[in-house]
């Protein structure tokens, strides 16, 4: 074995990109995406290129690019042109087997898009009664699937209509004209059809507005309560921009909800978009909602998949993920490993859309003492956002952020434009209660770059922010802020330095125990914690009591159901902290 070095504190964890690019195994995460205009994107001239600036096929790229593992495709009864019909889906579904990704087929019982606002029957169907419906249900599923098997090709999971809140095959089986009597036997014709094909195939029942616990409970209520099927409940999310942190948290209630309420059943975030516009708030969304649904009780969350991302300026679609130089922008990221953690939390201030004249003006991360003079607004430096302090009267206001840090010597640096006039107008720190830093920021009209020297921190933490004491009409902005360590001071006497922990296997390709070993320079408890690569806690692991100083060993076991990707296991005794990284295939 090798020499292990002295562990210094740092809190920065540095995680190395993961890309599978075989065939996933079906207990692993699925991180997908619904690319259904491909092909008519593709006869219209639309190119894709990858990270390398290299055109490739849309499929392959996802999967080595950005570790997608799962295919989204909806199918329409007779289509228009034919893009999404049988055909269409059949020949798309072979590029994806081709590519061992997995497929997950989402029948909208429609010759066209069906939502919350339109479950529109296929115009061969317009005259058909309840009991035609449903044997056009049960034909209909079968002849796609039985087509798909013929192939070689088995879906994983099987949506039995599309956003079905209010039911579908309208009128007849809309819920708030006939109730959920015809909707659930529809559903179950599709569920029976789908299990007389393929009884390994998972089926979906799907409802848009992931967030709404109490419409989601009424929902699959009324279709437990009518006799239906299903496996797997899935979930629509389209936050909004600026609040998106409050959606995400509300879907992941919702989903730990449903799955202690219909016992044996998993959810499944099944679309999913936000703004194009907002490519790293995406990036952070993404990150957010795929910790949060790995963290589902039991491992009952099964995947998350981005709704179209590979659409630019296409038919009006606002919420892909691609851009005009024909790449993916920089939110398809979201379903890599979390990019390394900075000291500044949303230090660029991108994590949100602009906060100018909306309802929520603080940016997230940060604090503030007065709302109205302080919101972000486009024009940053680097990227799209800044902070801003203005007001049209004279007004004071002080943006904020308490830093968790080493102890040491640091360097706070932020660039900043200020139209001047005020009274006080200052980047500053203040270490653990100590003796305030501060440097007034100069009257530039152009980005420039400011710095306070020479933080000392000696309790682990420090408060950063802007302030302004200004009249009428003054302005400042800030952008990209850093807090960089200069010197970082060690945690213990060099008498007393502890071996680093060694975990293995590592990566864990068993999916079996884990083994710790590790040296306490102190008799102290023992706590050992696995987390999501965004911090999200995934379970304890251990937790032990008081152990005596020296070497020890530990056998873990790690959730049977934990995805395969990137997670951080923190070991913890008394003032004393480790983190190591885990790769988990």
């Amino acid at each position: 074995m090798r020499t292990l070095t002295r562990l210094v504190a740092s809190v920065l964890l540095l995680f190395a990109c993961w890309h599978p690019t075989a065939a996933q195994t079906s207990s692993a995460f699925a991180k997908g995406a619904d690319i259904s205009w491909v092909t008519e994107m593709e006869a219209s001239g639309y190119k894709f290129y990858n990270k390398a600036g290299t055109q490739q096929d849309l499929f392959q790229l996802l999967r080595d690019d950005y570790g997608l593992n799962t295919i989204r495709l909806r199918v329409w009864v007779n289509p228009t042109g034919g893009y999404s019909g049988p055909d269409d889906v059949l020949a798309k579904a072979k590029r994806a087997q081709a590519l061992g990704l997995r497929l997950l087929i989402d029948f909208h019982y429609s010759d066209s898009f069906a939502d919350p606002g339109k479950q529109t029957k296929p115009a061969a169907w317009q005259n058909y009664t309840v009991a035609q419906l449903k044997q056009a249900v049960y034909d209909h599923t079968t002849a796609v699937l039985t087509s798909l098997k013929n192939n070689g090709i088995t879906p994983e999971w099987v949506q039995v209509g599309n956003e079905t809140n209010d039911g579908m095959l309208w009128p007849e089986g809309r819920i708030t004209v006939n109730g959920f009597g015809n909707f659930a036997q529809f559903v179950d014709q599709g569920y029976a059809a789908v299990k007389a094909v393929s009884p390994t195939t998972k089926v979906i029942v799907h409802f848009a507005n992931g967030q709404d616990n109490g419409a989601f409970r009424y929902f699959f209520d009324g279709l437990q309560a009518n006799g239906a099927h299903w496996d797997v409940m899935g979930l629509s999310l389209y936050p909004d921009a600026a609040t998106w942190y409050t959606y995400t948290a509300q879907a992941q209630a919702n989903m730990n909800d449903l799955v202690t309420r219909y016992p044996g059943k998993e959810v499944m975030v099944v679309e999913v978009g936000l703004d194009n516009y907002v490519p790293i708030a995406t990036r952070q969304m993404l990150l957010d909602l795929i910790a949060k649904t790995q963290a589902v009780a039991g491992g009952k969350g099964l995947g998350v998949v981005y709704w179209e991302p590979e659409v630019y300026n296409w038919q009006g679609y606002n919420k892909g993920a691609w851009g005009s130089d024909n790449r993916a922008t920089v939110a398809l990221d979201g379903f890599l490993p979390a990019p390394p953690a900075t000291l500044v939390y949303n230090p660029g201030f991108e994590y949100t859309a602009a906060t100018h004249n909306s309802a929520i003006q603080t940016p997230l991360g940060w604090n503030t003492t007065n709302d109205v003079y302080n919101y972000t607004e486009s024009g940053g430096h680097n990227s799209q956002f800044r902070l801003t302090h203005y007001n049209a009267s004279a007004y004071q206001v002080r943006t904020s952020q308490v830093l968790k840090v080493p102890n040491g010597t640091y360097t706070l640096r932020a660039w900043v434009q200020n139209g001047g006039g005020q009274t006080t107008c200052q980047l500053y720190a203040q270490a653990g209660g100590g003796i305030e830093q501060n440097v007034a920021l100069p009257v530039v009209g152009t980005w420039t770059q400011i710095q306070v020297p020479g933080i000392v921190v000696t309790n682990g933490q420090c408060e950063i922010g802007l302030r302004s004491v200004a009249n009428a009409g003054n302005y400042c902005s800030i952008d990209d802020v850093e807090m960089v360590a200069t010197v970082l001071a060690t945690t213990a006497p060099a008498a007393s330095a502890a071996l680093l922990p060694q975990l293995y296997p590592n990566p864990n390709n068993s999916r079996g125990l884990l083994t710790l070993h590790y040296e306490l320079p102190s008799a102290g408890p023992v706590r050992v914690a696995l987390y999501a690569a965004t911090g999200q806690l995934v379970q304890t692991l251990a937790d032990q009591p008081t152990q005596p100083a020296g070497l020890h060993t530990l056998t873990l076991t790690p959730p049977a159901s934990l995805a395969a990707g990137v997670y951080v296991l923190a070991l913890s005794s008394g003032s004393q902290q480790w983190h190591l990284k885990l790769v988990q295939q």
